[in-house]
């Protein structure tokens, strides 16, 4: 499968007309040209990622699955805009619930367009025992943290980081510019051109099999298995 230019173009146009009854309208459109394809990309990405990690679950359903809500939840915003102007495809661990999981990330809006890969913002108890491994375990961090085919695609981990060392490690720590990170993600920028272009679902497999060192690190200090 591969996305069509149609699917920006539906995504500029909700941007310019974020209300009910422009969506009503055009909700056979929004059924043709993002729906679908996204959900065919889920499943079609599914068997290919199983080669990668066969605890990353892809789930072609219209609700519940891998596929973002169109819908925004307005009940806690000042901006009551009804839907999002992007789409998104979380491909999560299968022991994912509530909380996050690490898993793989794709955005797709008219304005910018990424890929993504590890967790962002754990719970608490998850980020901790991410700093613990990263202490215990620190030429096992740095291998994954700098390996060359993760720098290639992602470049430098991203995400906000703590001001001041966490509570419970020391402050001298050498990896302490790594300990302070709330988030252990990479972004990788896309085009839309590179979107809409032959074997984009093969280069997101390829992008996020090159963060396989990362997302065994995270998982292995969640306990869980990659």
């Amino acid at each position: 499968m591969r996305f069509e230019k149609s699917l920006f173009d539906f995504l500029a146009a909700l941007a310019k007309n974020n209300n009910k009854a422009w969506f009503e309208k055009n909700k056979p459109r929004f059924a043709a040209e993002l729906q679908e394809p996204v959900l065919a990309f889920v499943g079609s990405v599914g068997p290919e990622i199983a080669r990668v990690s066969k605890h990353i679950t892809a789930v072609p359903k219209k609700s519940g699955g891998s596929m973002s809500r169109i819908f925004r939840d307005v009940r806690f915003s000042s901006d009551k805009s009804p839907y999002h102007t992007h789409v998104s495809v979380m491909l999560r661990h299968a022991s994912a619930g509530k909380e996050p999981a690490p898993g793989f990330y794709l955005h797709l809006s008219a304005a910018e367009s990424f890929l993504g890969t590890g967790i962002f913002q754990p719970e608490p108890d998850a980020l901790a025992a991410i700093r613990r491994r990263i202490v215990s375990k620190p030429k096992e961090w740095t291998a994954a943290r700098d390996d060359a085919a993760f720098r290639r695609v992602w470049g430098e981990l991203s995400g906000e980081s703590l001001k001041r060392p966490p509570q419970g490690f020391p402050p001298e720590h050498p990896l302490m510019e790594d300990l302070k990170r709330k988030s252990f993600v990479g972004f990788a920028q896309r085009l839309q051109a590179d979107v809409v272009k032959p074997g984009f679902l093969e280069e997101c497999v390829s992008a996020w099999g090159a963060s396989g060192p990362l997302m065994k690190f995270l998982c292995a200090s969640m306990e869980l298995p990659f």
